[in-house]
């Protein structure tokens, strides 16, 4: 039989998926993103680990003594960066899909 199935190359070819994920990830946490609100006068950077590495606040907006305001503002920045972020990280992932180079027997693979 030509086409036997060998479990130790599908277990290479899954440690070989692995790695790459890994790379991927790693690639993308170095990543960052930045999203704004309230037209630029509050802005956040985050990176593909969900974390935010900058916020910055326009020293006009502080001066409104608007502290609901600011606050809200915030809020819509972080959630933004981190959407944008979360994104990002999932075009990483798709960049390697779910079983890229995976030759499974029956599934187009060899």
């Amino acid at each position: 039989m030509a086409d036997e199935f060998n479990i130790s190359d599908l277990l290479q070819q899954a440690q070989a998926l692995q790695e790459k994920l890994k790379n991927a990830q790693e690639e993308a946490a170095s990543r960052t993103v930045e999203a704004q609100s309230g037209g630029g006068m509050v802005r956040v950077v985050a990176d593909g680990s969900m974390r935010v590495r900058r916020i910055t606040v326009d020293p006009a907006l502080i001066g409104t003594n608007d502290k609901a305001m600011l606050e809200d503002l915030i809020v819509v920045a972080v959630n933004d960066a981190l959407a944008r972020a979360q994104q990002m990280m999932a075009e990483e992932m798709g960049k390697v899909g779910p079983l890229a180079g995976l030759k499974l027997p029956g599934l187009g693979g060899s």
